[in-house]
């Protein structure tokens, strides 16, 4: 009996050494199976990564939007958590497997393209526009200065303006003086240049240039060449087009967003306002709109007066007939003419300004405008 109860003993103790050494041997493969998985998945984390947003979040599967516009609806990788539409995200190239999550709150790093000033130009500075002057000041100036009093009355002061007229008349003037005068950071974003440097990014980078904008408060956003991105939209353009209708339903709902009594202002100028889509128009928007014209006779003489102001002039001038001269001049011109009269006294050494300065310098700027016409009717043949 106790041979036979040896034997039973033997058996069970040699199959559990079986069972051991297949136990190890499972575990040495697991071991490599699970040190070859960590390999892969470095090599999928290894740069260079392509950055990606996110469109949409489907359980563990998302559909992202590539650089270059092209959209796939992909996986995420263990670990990837929180992430929700409009995040920016890591993909390894080959299967577009979204690594990690990233924070793109400054990815542009906006202020390195932006013009960001605190202006220091007075309203002594700004000649011939004072009705204009006026009703920037009571759209612009007055909300930044005394909020209370519009919450007293019970109104919402308009949350922008758009200036309008021809170009060199002064309408950048009159934004950095409002500016100046609340002391607020002037913030200057050019349409054309933002559609042409940035396609496929311009919803997102006008996103970030009002966020901007508030850590900056109180601020002024000023929109140069307005048109470039508010035109009046089309149904069927090219991607080109299309890109620029985004950029410009962003800027919408970035002016929407804005709350009624905030200390951020939004300035926008054009020279086409016939071209202006009316969305951007309507009340609610920049719904206070401002023509800004050329100087008549009054103003001609207060802005050659501020250009002047530090310039040595011959007593023999006949100002009104100068002044006569420069009808139809724009502030820019007028301001040209006192440069270039300050130059022909440079070239025959002398640091006073003659009439005859004055009146070839008027001349130069004549031709100069002669010139831009003929260029800019040679474009359409």
């Amino acid at each position: 009996m106790e041979v036979k109860d040896k034997e039973v003993l033997d058996k069970v103790i040699s199959s559990y050494s079986i069972d051991i050494s297949g136990l190890e041997e499972e575990n040495r493969v697991l071991k490599q199976t699970l040190q070859g998985l960590k390999e892969e998945l470095n090599r999928f984390q290894k740069t260079p990564l392509l950055v990606a947003e996110v469109r949409d979040v489907h359980g563990e599967n998302m559909v992202v939007r590539l650089p270059n516009g092209n959209e796939f609806f992909v996986e995420s990788s263990i670990g990837c958590k929180d992430i929700t539409p409009g995040d920016s995200v890591l993909v390894e190239q080959k299967n577009l497997t979204i690594v990690r999550k990233i924070d793109t709150r400054k990815r542009f790093n906006v202020e390195n393209f932006l013009i960001i000033e605190k202006p220091s130009i007075k309203w002594e500075n700004v000649g011939g526009l004072k009705k204009q002057e006026e009703e920037i000041k009571e759209v612009i100036e007055l909300p930044l200065k005394n909020p209370a009093l519009f919450k007293k009355i019970g109104i919402h002061p308009p949350k922008g303006i758009l200036l309008y007229g021809p170009p060199g008349t002064g309408k950048t003037l009159l934004a950095k003086a409002v500016a100046a005068s609340t002391n607020s950071t002037f913030i200057e974003i050019v349409g054309s240049e933002l559609v042409q440097k940035f396609i496929g990014e311009g919803a997102k980078l006008v996103k970030e240039v009002f966020q901007l904008a508030r850590e900056k408060a109180p601020s002024i956003v000023f929109i140069d060449e307005m048109d470039a991105i508010a035109a009046q939209r089309v149904d069927i353009g090219t991607s080109g087009e299309r890109e620029v209708q985004r950029t410009f339903m962003q800027l919408l709902a970035e002016i929407d967003g804005f709350k009624s009594l905030g200390n951020v202002k939004i300035i926008g100028c054009t020279n086409r306002r016939d071209i202006l889509d009316p969305a951007v128009t309507r009340p609610g928007r920049l719904d206070r709109l401002i023509y800004v014209p050329l100087p008549e006779k009054e103003g001609i003489e207060q802005i050659f007066k501020i250009h002047t102001k530090d310039m040595k002039m011959g007593r023999s001038i006949k100002l009104g007939a100068i002044f006569k001269l420069m009808e139809g001049f724009s502030g820019a011109e007028i301001k040209a003419v006192a440069t270039e009269a300050g130059y022909f006294a440079i070239r025959a050494k002398r640091t006073g300004i003659t009439e005859k300065d004055l009146i070839e310098a008027i001349k130069k700027v004549k031709e100069h405008e002669s010139e831009e016409g003929k260029d800019y009717l040679g474009m359409f043949g």
